[in-house]
């Protein structure tokens, strides 16, 4: 063999090389949410077979997805944060001392529920502001600012409750993390999400047309529906035969559909992804960054009052331990369900799902009394191995 034609021959592996790496990257990027799902239905084979089924009664299923409720209201807000390339680490301290507030306003003073959940969420959109304010004007790393909110929150969370819980709660506020959506509303709201579904799709499909852009067949719109659907009507019927919906897990789908449509159908919600991928270029074509990155954490600030007030309302008390290593499940779902470390990309519902891996390792392991270390181990792993993903990925698409 000439060494003209080795250096021939070796640059064609190199560049097969090259395009098959594209090809793994596309995929990623591409397939990443079929990649979760197959991940949670992996997850829950898995923990069904060792628990002889028990995993996926309705029973702890509904209790699962409850579970996971608060965990998916700080992904909400962290996703956006981690988006315009911030983050944030009180969020689970701030989570408690707002659940305390609640708490102290319900048991202490007796405050009805209609005033303690505006007063609760006003709150925790001030204490957002507040951290959005030290970062954005004063030019403080977020990191900072959350660790030092991380240790503050918690300080006046354990001076305002003495340290000790507060208990125990009005039926009115535990109906908010333990009261179940009737089994006929329950049946309406699938009927009305498949409705629902549907007309998005055809609008979806309608504008694409009017602007002459690149459509995908008939078919392909409809098995996505078809399979939509399916997924609706079973989740709604599993959940009604233990109990209904979860009164948390129907805020949660509430608060999906949100920052859905914030994400992808406002203004807002492209120059959070344009501040993320590129800040200096988003400020020199005239949008006032500091401005949007205030109200991604004010928006941060009142997940954590709904996370906060679901917690004390199921725990029916507030707690001073309440909270504790919630931001680092929420920072975890958002990487697991494909945000970007980089900025500039990710999804809402990418993140939901993140939390629902997350809270199904949780559950699983607990029902199989694995030790809580090993626990930690695995999902302190599982969080390395998405983030390495998104770096071989190369993903800078949302």
């Amino acid at each position: 063999m000439t060494p003209e034609f080795s250096s021939v021959e070796n640059r064609a592996g190199q560049r097969a090389s090259i395009a098959s790496g594209q090809r793994v990257k596309q995929l990623f990027a591409r397939y990443k949410l079929l990649a979760l799902l197959l991940a949670v239905v992996v997850i829950w084979t898995f923990f069904s077979f060792l628990t002889d089924g028990a995993f996926v009664t309705p029973r702890n299923l509904s209790n699962l997805l409850r579970q996971m409720s608060i965990t998916g209201m700080l992904a909400c807000g962290m996703v956006f944060v981690i988006i315009a390339g911030e983050i944030d680490l009180s969020v689970g301290s701030l989570l408690g001392l707002l659940g305390g507030i609640a708490a102290i306003l319900d048991v202490k003073y007796h405050w009805p529920l209609a005033a303690t959940l505006p007063v609760v969420m006003l709150a925790g959109v001030a204490f957002g502001i507040f951290n959005g304010w030290w970062s954005t004007y004063l030019r403080v790393p977020s990191f900072i600012v959350g660790l030092g909110g991380m240790l503050a929150y918690r300080g006046v969370l354990l001076g305002v409750t003495g340290g000790s819980t507060i208990a125990p709660a009005s039926d009115a506020l535990v109906f908010v993390g333990q009261g179940y959506l009737p089994r006929i509303a329950g049946n309406v709201l699938a009927v009305v999400l498949f409705v629902l579904l549907t007309v998005l799709t055809v609008r979806h499909r309608k504008s694409r047309q009017h602007y002459n852009l690149p459509v995908v067949p008939v078919w392909q719109d409809g098995v996505k529906i078809v399979a939509a659907g399916l997924i609706v009507f079973a989740f709604v019927a599993t959940l009604n035969r233990y109990g209904g919906i979860p009164v948390p897990v129907l805020v949660l789908l509430a608060l999906l559909g949100i920052f859905t449509y914030i994400a992808t159908q406002t203004v807002f919600g492209r120059r959070i992804y344009a501040v993320g991928s590129n800040l200096e270029a988003t400020r020199l074509s005239g949008v006032n960054t500091n401005r949007v990155k205030l109200a991604i954490f004010a928006l941060m600030g009142l997940m954590c009052a709904f996370g906060g007030l679901v917690e004390t309302a199921r725990l029916a008390a507030g707690s001073p331990s309440a909270g504790t290593t919630g931001e680092l499940d929420a920072i975890a779902a958002c990487f697991i369900g494909g945000t970007s470390m980089r900025g500039g990309s990710g999804t809402v519902y990418g993140a939901l799902i993140g939390a629902l891996v997350m809270a199904s390792l949780d559950n699983g392991m607990s029902m199989l009394d694995v030790d809580s270390y090993w626990q930690m181990i695995v999902k302190g792993g599982i969080l390395v191995l998405a983030v390495w993903v998104d770096v071989i990925s190369g993903s800078n698409q949302r």
